[in-house]
């Protein structure tokens, strides 16, 4: 299956946790890039680490609607533009 990756932001610790809330549910590996560090995004500990005012790369090869709805919403492009 081809790797998948979003650009989103997670402005909030809220959203953060989310992120990794809905992450978690999902059954394959989701990788989250800033810089040259990778993260797995379903360690909260791990994702409160990134600098959450950047712009985040989430790179994962699965398929899961919530998860990608949520990514969606966390648009990097949308949350710009706001």
């Amino acid at each position: 299956m081809m790797m998948k990756e979003k650009r989103i932001m997670l402005p909030t610790v809220a959203d953060a946790k989310e992120f990794v809330s809905v992450a978690s549910k999902c059954d394959f590996d989701i990788d989250v890039f800033y810089n040259r560090v990778i993260i797995d995004a379903k360690s909260i500990l791990g994702v409160l680490s990134l600098d959450l005012t950047r712009v985040l790369t989430v790179s994962y090869n699965g398929e899961n609607e919530e998860f990608e709805e949520f990514l969606e919403d966390k648009a990097a492009d949308k949350i710009h533009a706001a």
